[in-house]
C-alpha cells in the first residue's frame, strides 16, 4: 500500500466533524469509507479525532466493532484500569494531578495494539486532554547522544505480587488465576519468569524503536521513562529508593546489558515527547483513533470528575 503518511513538527491529529450530532451519521462515515478506507485514513494522518457526533455509551460497543476489528484484552498491561464491557476499560486510573508522560500502549511486550480508541464519556471541569505525538518526530527530536545509548536495546523487569503489596498482582496483570496459562504466554513473549514466595518476576529484553510494518516509518517505541524512577518526578523517585532497592521495584529499567540508565536519559525523553505533543481536548461524547505505533500518547493532569475509555485492536 503506497501511503502518504503527514509528519514533521506541525504535525495533528486529523479531526472529522459532524454535520450533526448522532452515532447514527459516524456509522454512516464509516460504512462511506469501509474498512480500507478506514485503514488508509489512519496510516495517512495517524490519528483521527471524531468530533460533534454526541456519542452515547450506549452505542459505543458498535461503532468499537468498526474501528477495531478484533478488540483485544488488556492482558500484561501495567498501568491500572478496570474492565467496564466487552474489553473496553477505563483510560489509566493514576491520581488526577498527575500528568502521564507520552507512550505508546504495551510496547514493552512482543506483540502490541494496532490501533487504540478512546471515547470521552465525561470532560473532566478543567485540564485533562489526552496528549498525542508523532512517533517519527520523537525520536528525530532526541539528542543522538541519548539515541545511541539505546540502540542496543532495553532490559524490562516486572515484580507483580500474589495479592498484596506496591503495584498490580499476577493476577490482575494477566486477568487470570492458572499459573500454566501465564508461562504459556510469558514463553510465547521470548520473555524469562521465576516464581517466588512474594509472587512473579518477569524480565524482557527490547528494543528502544520500532518500524511500522506498512509506512515503514521509524519511531521512538519504549517505556524507559516510564519504568524507570526518574520519570516519576524528584520526591516519587526519592521516596521509592527509602522503601526498596531497585531490583524489588514493581517496574524497572535498565539497558539491555544490564547497566543502568542515567536520570539525565530519562528525563530527557520524557519531556522531549510532552513537549512536541498535540493535545485532544474532550467533550463528551467525541472518540479519538490512533496508530499504536505511528503515534504515542499521553494524559494531562485535570480537575473534576473525568471518565474516558479505551479500547484497542491487533
Amino acid at each position: 500500500m503506497d501511503i502518504s503518511v503527514q509528519t514533521g513538527r506541525d504535525w495533528r491529529p486529523y479531526e472529522i466533524t459532524a454535520e450533526r450530532p448522532g452515532a447514527p451519521q459516524l456509522a454512516d462515515r464509516l460504512t462511506e469509507w469501509g474498512p480500507d478506507g478506514l485503514t488508509e485514513l489512519l496510516l495517512r494522518h495517524k490519528a483521527l479525532v471524531f468530533r460533534g457526533f454526541g456519542v452515547l455509551p450506549d452505542a459505543l460497543g458498535g461503532l468499537l466493532d468498526r474501528l477495531l476489528p478484533n478488540r483485544l484484552p488488556y492482558v500484561h498491561g501495567n498501568s491500572p484500569r478496570s474492565r467496564v464491557g466487552d474489553n473496553i476499560y477505563t483510560s489509566t486510573e493514576y491520581p488526577q494531578q498527575v500528568t502521564i508522560s507520552m507512550h505508546n500502549e504495551l510496547n514493552y511486550a512482543r506483540r502490541w495494539p494496532d490501533r487504540l480508541a478512546f471515547y470521552c464519556e465525561k470532560a473532566a471541569e478543567k485540564g485533562g486532554a489526552t496528549p498525542v505525538l508523532d512517533g517519527a518526530l520523537w525520536l528525530d527530536v532526541i539528542d543522538p547522544e541519548v539515541r545511541e545509548a539505546f540502540a542496543g536495546g532495553i532490559r524490562y523487569v516486572q515484580n507483580l505480587h500474589d495479592g498484596y503489596g506496591f503495584g498490580k498482582s499476577w493476577q490482575d496483570t494477566f486477568e487470570t488465576t492458572d499459573r500454566a496459562h501465564v508461562e504459556a504466554f510469558l514463553a510465547d513473549a521470548h520473555a524469562e519468569w521465576e516464581w517466588h514466595a512474594e509472587g512473579l518476576r518477569v524480565t524482557q529484553l527490547r528494543a528502544a524503536t520500532t518500524v511500522h510494518p506498512v509506512t515503514g516509518t521509524e519511531v521512538w517505541f519504549n517505556q524507559a521513562d516510564q519504568w524507570h524512577p526518574a520519570g516519576l518526578g524528584d520526591q516519587a523517585s526519592a521516596d521509592l529508593y527509602d522503601i526498596l532497592e531497585p531490583d524489588q521495584f514493581p517496574q524497572y529499567v535498565t539497558f539491555a546489558d544490564g547497566s543502568p540508565i542515567p536520570d539525565a536519559y530519562v528525563e530527557h525523553v520524557r519531556d522531549r515527547g510532552l513537549e512536541h505533543a498535540v493535545n485532544v481536548t474532550w467533550r463528551a461524547g467525541d472518540l479519538l483513533l490512533i496508530d499504536n505505533v505511528l503515534t504515542a500518547h499521553g494524559r494531562r493532569s485535570f480537575e473534576g470528575t473525568r471518565r474516558v475509555l479505551v479500547a484497542m485492536s491487533g
